[in-house]
C-alpha cells in the first residue's frame, strides 16, 4: 500500500506510481506522429506504457476535428478500448479540463455521465470564485459516494492553501485527497525545473498525503524524479513534453515512462502497480 513518503518521515519507503498523460487537449499529430488520438491508438499506448512501468493513464478525448472534447460516450469508448487491452492493470483517469471550452457545470456533468474510475479536477477551473464552492463540494461528495478517485490539479502553491482551507471548512469529504502539482505552467517558454517544486513543499504550505508531479520540457524526468525522492509520484507524457533526459525526442510515450522508471530505479526507488495506487486512494471498486 502506498503511504505518505513525506520528507518529514524519511523512514517510510513505498513505491512511486508513474502515470502517463499521452495526448492532452491541445497537441496533435503535427506535433508528434506518435501522439495517440482515437480509442485504439490510446489502447495501444496504454499497453506499451504499462509494459514500460506505468500504473495509470490520464486520457483526453477529441472531437472529429481533433479538438478537445468532454463527452461521456467518447470516454466510454476509450475506456473500453483500454480495458480490452490491459484489463485492470492500469487506472484509467479521465480529464475534466476545460481548455477554454467548458464551464464548471459542464465539466462536472460529463463526469457524472461517464462514472469513471478516476478523474482530474483543476481547482482554479471548478472553483473560479467562492460562489462555486457549494456546487464543487456537492460534486466531491458524489464522487466519494460513487468511489470515484479525484485528483485535484494545483498550478500554484496558493491553490494548495486554498484547497486546505476548503478541507478545514468541511467542503472536501476526502481526508487524504490526491493532488497534482503542475510545475512551470506559467514560466517563460513553459519550461519546468526541479526547483519549481520547492514552493509547493515550503514549511508554510499544506502537505498532502498523496501528491504527484508533472512538468514541462526536457527536464520532465528530473522534475518527477526529484518529486519521487521527496515523497511524491510522477506523471509524464506527450501532453507536456516530447523530450528524453538527453534532449532527444522520445519515440513514443512509453519511452518517457521507461526513462522515468530507469531514473527512479537508479535512485533506489521502486515503482508501483495500479492496485498499489488504488489502495492508497481508497477507491477500489
Amino acid at each position: 500500500m502506498i503511504v505518505d513518503r513525506s520528507i518529514t518521515d524519511p523512514g517510510l519507503i513505498a513505491p512511486t506510481a508513474i502515470a502517463v498523460a499521452p495526448n492532452g487537449g491541445r497537441r496533435g499529430k503535427e506535433d508528434h506522429p506518435a501522439l495517440p488520438i482515437g480509442p485504439q491508438e490510446l489502447a495501444r499506448t496504454a499497453a506499451a506504457c504499462l509494459e514500460a512501468g506505468a500504473a495509470m493513464i490520464h486520457a483526453h478525448v477529441r472531437d472529429r476535428d481533433g479538438g478537445h472534447l468532454l463527452d461521456a460516450h467518447a470516454y466510454r469508448e476509450v475506456t473500453k478500448a483500454i480495458r480490452d487491452a490491459v484489463g485492470e492493470r492500469l487506472i484509467i483517469q479521465i480529464t475534466s479540463e476545460a481548455v477554454g471550452r467548458y464551464q464548471p457545470a459542464e465539466q462536472m456533468a460529463v463526469v457524472r455521465a461517464t462514472r469513471p474510475e478516476a478523474v482530474s479536477l483543476a481547482l482554479r477551473e471548478l472553483v473560479p470564485d467562492p460562489s462555486h464552492e457549494t456546487a464543487f463540494a456537492e460534486f466531491l461528495w458524489w464522487l466519494k459516494s460513487e468511489r470515484i478517485a479525484p485528483q485535484i490539479i494545483l498550478y500554484a502553491p496558493e491553490e494548495a492553501s486554498a484547497l486546505a482551507a476548503m478541507q478545514q471548512r468541511g467542503l472536501v469529504p476526502f481526508e487524504n485527497i490526491p493532488v497534482l502539482y503542475v510545475l512551470g505552467r506559467y514560466t517563460p517558454g513553459q519550461v519546468s525545473r526541479p526547483a519549481d517544486l520547492l514552493p509547493f513543499l515550503a514549511h508554510d504550505r499544506p502537505r498532502f498525503a498523496h501528491w504527484m508531479v508533472c512538468a514541462f520540457g526536457r527536464e520532465e524526468t528530473a522534475c518527477v524524479t526529484a518529486g519521487a525522492l521527496l515523497g511524491g509520484h510522477a506523471r509524464v507524457g506527450f501532453e507536456n513534453n516530447f523530450s528524453l533526459p538527453d534532449g532527444t525526442t522520445a519515440m513514443d510515450n512509453a519511452a518517457l515512462v521507461a526513462a522515468t522508471r530507469c531514473a527512479l530505479t537508479a535512485c533506489g526507488v521502486r515503482t508501483a502497480r495500479a492496485n498499489d495506487l488504488r489502495a492508497a486512494w481508497s477507491v477500489q471498486r
